[in-house]
Formats: structure tokens, sequence, C-alpha cells
């Protein structure tokens, strides 16, 4: 078993995923989700922590989300970090940083 790149998340997504088709026939499901972390600050107020996540999904995965998957809905999500950079249309390297997801699991009634 190999655990030196896993991630698991639950959030929900903040947009209906973008579904690209490539020239080669591969399917791209691209989205982001939220996870939410709650805790009491020194004052004893509840404060919450909203991240954000990029998520991108091939082939068999791409199709169950373009399928199920919109924007609010609850999910799980088991995959690896990846990191790449690009250059804009105005020439800076950017960078990011997404969860490649391998496994999906569908919650909540949204």
């Amino acid at each position: 078993m190999n655990l030196r790149n896993k991630v698991q998340l639950i959030g929900n997504l903040g947009n209906d995923p973008e579904i690209i088709t490539l020239d080669s026939g591969k399917k791209l499901a691209k989205f982001s989700i939220a996870t939410n972390e709650t805790y009491k600050n020194a004052q004893g107020e509840k404060v919450t922590d909203t991240q954000w996540h990029n998520l991108i999904a091939w082939n068999k995965t791409a199709d169950i989300i373009e399928q199920y998957v919109t924007k609010g809905k609850e999910i799980a999500i088991e995959g690896k970090l990846t990191s790449r950079s690009y250059e804009d249309k105005d020439g800076q390297k950017r960078y990011v940083t997404e969860v490649v997801v391998n496994e999906l699991l569908l919650l909540g009634s949204k």
C-alpha cells in the first residue's frame, strides 16, 4: 500500500464542474470544493475556517462527475496532490496545486 501521496477530502462544490473533452477523446473534469473547520478562538467565539481545493478527474471518474455532481453537492474524494506551472497570456509564470481524484463518493441529498 502506497501512502506517500494520498489526499482525502470531504467538502462542497463551489461551482458546477467544468468538463473538457480533449482531442484524444479523454475527458477531464475540473472543479473546486470547500472544506470547513470550526473551532473556538481565545475569546470563546466560534470561528469557521474555509479552505478551497482545486481538483481534477479523468475519464470514467470525470463521466460520473459530469452526470451527478453539481454546485453545492457534498462529496468525498481520495486522490493525490500534484503541482504544475504554466505561463499565462501575459507571459507570467503561474503555479497550480491540484488534487487528482481517483475515488469519489457522493454524499448528502443536495
